[in-house]
């Protein structure tokens, strides 16, 4: 596990305004939460946040926050909770952190990585359907896995890895259904729906040609009537 080491700073005004202040500064409001209750309201370097989320455990990155502020030095083990990022430029809003304990378990979403060309694909011309992008798991903090590595070599055509299949390292619980699909190979649709796409076209000009064919008579009759 890596080591990630935060500095943070206690709050001393809360509010819009003072986020705003705060933001400009490159700082960016935080919130420290313990078992699901509020705790500390403190303020984290912007960049080093950043450095701290891309890590190879990305947001599950295991973080010692170094508190300061109010006369006193304290420091957490936490997790990253939520961001707020701004969705025009991708700038940290506001991050929530979960304080936990390294001896007891939590629940993290964990990435799912397909590794290999099925065979299904390569050999039958098949396509390969990711159902799962992550999964969520249940470890102790210094065991959580970067990702879950699904290996679909052997993957043939109409079969598919289900939750059930995988295999996790040591320690570490799948906490989604087991009969999930992560994966699977199913038979190419396109040229199916591009050739009944063009039948259905021929099918609808074929009764206006006839139509028209039928107007047109009916025309030249009454005309001949009319004589």
């Amino acid at each position: 596990m890596e080591k990630v080491i935060l500095k943070a700073i206690i709050r001393g005004e809360l509010g819009k305004a003072a986020s705003r202040h705060a933001r400009k500064d490159g700082k960016i409001p935080a919130v420290v939460y313990k078992g699901g209750k509020q705790g500390l309201n403190v303020e984290v370097d912007s960049k080093a946040l950043w450095h701290a989320l891309h890590t190879e455990a990305g947001e599950n990155a295991v973080i010692t926050l170094d508190i300061s502020g109010d006369d006193k030095q304290v420091k957490k083990t936490v997790i990253v909770q939520d961001v707020q990022q701004d969705p025009l430029n991708d700038k940290f809003l506001h991050v929530d952190f979960h304080e936990i304990s390294l001896k007891e378990k939590i629940k993290v979403d964990v990435p799912v990585v397909v590794k290999g060309e099925a065979k299904g694909v390569t050999d039958e011309n098949g396509v390969l359907a990711q159902a799962a992008w992550e999964l969520a798991v249940e470890c102790l903090p210094t065991a959580i896995p970067e990702s879950i590595v699904v290996h679909v070599e052997e993957l043939g055509m109409n079969e598919a890895i289900h939750v059930k299949d995988l295999k996790v390292p040591e320690g570490v619980k799948v906490l989604d259904d087991p009969e999930d699909v992560v994966v699977a190979v199913h038979p190419p649709q396109a040229e199916e729906v591009e050739e009944e796409a063009v039948e259905g076209e021929e099918g609808v000009e074929e009764p206006e040609v006839i139509k028209k064919g039928k107007g047109e008579e009916e025309g030249e009759a009454s005309e001949e009537g009319g004589e």
